[in-house]
């Protein structure tokens, strides 16, 4: 038998194990879907680690397998998908367990993990077959920036251009883009392409993008793959941008331009980003979840101010619009996946003391009640809750004025220095744009709480719920 032969019939195999464990609903492909910063890579690495780590000290209530002592063991496994790297555990784990601890790095390119959980059924017919039933969890890691791409597969390169525009051209982008913005007015759409200048227009529009995520705290970055180019940095394919001008144009002359026009090579690279890196990204990793949870760091955009707050909403709405919702059977499980629960997660809910939670449940409710109405229409079961990961602070009491203040403790970064504070209100509801003149707020960043060892589950705030949601009416 040749290489090649043993290629293929490993891959059958493993296709084959798949559909066999989707038949008797033992298999769950999970999407964890956060943008960049909402701390993705820990809540991986902490779900792997509760899991595996599992004792005593775990804290895991209300996770019922674990609860009602059905859990036995958790292992990770041989993935699935050979050619795609493996996520690296260790390392994020590591980093974590480290002494002063650290985050893991975030995610720059595609990673995927199998963790194989082994447990006692006492409500389903495997029951009745075996004492011992296995489910197998698969988790695609990739950079949140890339995300943001999958909108761009329903519009087209005008479409596209005009809903860029239509943001460039407001607060908070305005300032920082109007002078890309003039230089692009005072082209020639149809004059012959300048691939120098091509080039050099695309790299300001990408250090724009830069600006936006990196100094401004905005979400909605497009195309995500400028700001993270993965192994495409350099490449042709990246060089393009949004023409700003298309109501001046002759739409007619715009149908017909060649490729050696300007405005024909920025429609001609628009369209090959789409179909090699988007829609080839979306094909292989985005259609076959039964399961959702998506991440949302509700606090950073608190402190950035109203436009960094409404970009948010308008990121997670525009990501939702990407996945296919509906109810699972028999058929749709094995050939044409759905996603039949949804959990959306309020992250770093450490960083403000204990009775702002419900504050910050109730936040992230308003940030995505349109999502949700749109979603419910399909008839899946969604909830709402404020987690951390790997908690960074410890919460106290402290008096004040001869008042008692609940308060937080922690080591604040970047310089690493342990601080007692109240870290403000949470509003309970959508602010106003108004509001940021009368409210300030100063949620900072913390290193995470040093570990008690590299084998022992992290200190965590509702991963047991997370679980408990996502996965325990599969673990019956």
């Amino acid at each position: 038998m040749s290489l090649i032969e043993k290629a293929l019939i490993d891959k059958i195999k493993v296709k084959a194990n798949v559909l066999k464990h989707r038949a008797i609903d033992q298999h769950v492909n999970l999407a964890v879907t956060g943008l960049s910063r909402s701390g993705k890579t820990a809540f991986i690495t902490s779900l792997v680690n509760q899991l595996i780590n599992e004792n005593s000290q775990s804290q895991m209530t209300f996770f019922s397998t674990i609860h009602e002592g059905r859990f036995i063991a958790a292992k990770r496994v041989p993935q699935k998908d050979l050619h795609i790297a493996r996520f690296d555990y260790d390392s994020a784990a590591k980093a974590l367990s480290e002494e002063p601890p650290c985050w893991p790095l975030p995610t720059k390119g595609i990673s995927q993990l199998r963790l194989a959980i082994k447990y006692q059924p006492n409500n389903s017919i495997i029951k009745y077959t075996t004492d011992n039933a296995t489910i197998f969890i698969d988790i695609t890691d990739y950079p949140g920036e890339w995300l943001l791409d999958l909108p761009m597969l329903n519009q087209t390169f005008e479409e596209w251009s005009e809903v860029m525009t239509e943001l460039l051209k407001q607060a908070p982008r305005v300032e920082i883009a109007e002078e890309f913005i003039q230089r692009l007015e005072s082209l020639s759409p149809f004059d012959p392409v300048d691939e120098k200048l091509l080039a050099e227009l695309s790299e300001q529009y990408t250090q724009l993008l830069q600006t936006f995520r990196n100094e401004m705290g905005l979400s909605l970055i497009q195309p995500g793959r400028f700001i993270l180019p993965g192994d495409l940095a350099g490449a042709p394919i990246l060089q393009f941008f949004p023409y700003t001008n298309f109501s001046d144009i002759d739409l007619d002359a715009y149908q017909k331009a060649e490729e050696d026009t300007l405005i024909g090579m920025l429609r001609a690279r628009y369209i090959e980003y789409k179909e090699r890196v988007v829609k080839a990204f979306y094909k292989e990793h985005f259609v076959n979840f039964d399961r959702q949870i998506i991440l949302a760091d509700c606090l950073t955009p608190l402190n950035n101010g109203y436009g960094s707050f409404n970009d948010l909403q308008q990121a997670m709405n525009l990501i939702t619009e990407s996945f296919r919702y509906g109810k699972a059977n028999f058929l749709t499980r094995m050939f044409s996946p759905k996603i039949d629960k949804l959990l959306f997660a309020a992250t770093k809910s450490d960083h403000v003391t204990p009775e702002q939670h419900g504050n910050l449940t109730s936040l992230l409710n308003q940030l995505i009640h349109p999502i949700r109405q749109k979603i419910n229409f399909e008839n899946i079961t969604t909830e709402t809750i404020a987690i951390s990961s790997v908690k960074a602070t410890q919460f106290g009491k402290s008096q004040h004025q001869g008042k008692t203040l609940p308060v937080i403790r922690g080591i604040k970064l970047p310089e690493r220095k342990q601080i007692t504070l109240f870290p403000g209100m949470v509003p309970k509801a959508l602010p106003a744009e108004s509001y940021w003149q009368d409210n300030s707020f100063n949620f900072m960043p913390f290193a995470p709480l040093e570990s008690t060892g590299l084998h022992q589950p992290f200190q965590h705030i509702r991963m047991d719920q997370v679980l408990e949601f996502l996965l325990g009416d599969k673990m019956k």
